[in-house]
């Protein structure tokens, strides 16, 4: 006598019980990872920016000259050069060449957007301000570029991305902080003393 075989399979219900699931932990996930991808966008802007003005205050103190430190028109884009350029030669380089070192930007949609605000330390209000930043010998901000008493910030955003978590949204902003004496540091504008991430305002 033959035995027929028990066929095993999956039953239509149970496909579309696990389509739904599916459906449902990428909904949930999707904007998250979204979110991530912003952040860590965000972040290595904040860390390139970071970067560029200790770049600019270490050539400051090595060449004993006033090194700039500017943003380009491209977002994500920036230079480290002397503001004024010496071409005579020291041991087979330049002693003080325009262009240090540069950053190029991407695309305006591929990179997070720089704003640059001025404020007084002792908390007076935001007003527009140019780019750049000049450093001195001494590793402080020139007074023409940053003046005593005030504090440059450059805000780091994604337009289009969403709203930043100060204004209620996911998206965690950043900012990159210059004060006269020339302390660099970055700070989240979400983040409250006494956590060390808070900004000094």
């Amino acid at each position: 006598m033959l035995k027929l075989r028990q066929q095993r399979g999956v039953s239509l219900i149970e496909v579309m019980v696990g389509l739904t699931l599916v459906g449902i932990m990428t909904a949930i996930g999707v904007p998250a990872f979204r979110t991530g991808m912003l952040n860590r966008q965000i972040r290595g802007m904040a860390d390139s920016i970071q970067g560029g003005l200790v770049l600019a205050k270490t050539e400051a103190l090595r060449r004993n000259r006033i090194v700039k430190f500017e943003l380009g028109g491209t977002p994500g884009s920036w230079l480290v050069g002397c503001e004024t350029a010496d071409t005579s030669l020291v041991d087979g380089q330049e002693a003080c060449p325009a262009t240090i070192q540069s950053r190029t930007g991407t695309d305006t949609t591929g990179t997070p957007a720089v704003a640059v605000v001025q404020m007084d330390i002792g908390g007076g209000g935001p007003a527009e301000a140019e780019s750049q930043v000049n450093m001195n010998p001494m590793g402080r901000t020139t007074p023409d570029t940053l003046p005593a008493g005030k504090m440059k910030v450059y805000q780091v955003t994604y337009p289009g991305g969403g709203t930043c978590a100060t204004a209620g949204g996911e998206m965690r902003c950043l900012n990159v902080v210059v004060t006269a004496m020339g302390q660099i540091r970055m700070c989240d504008p979400k983040t409250t003393s006494p956590d060390s991430r808070a900004c000094p305002w």
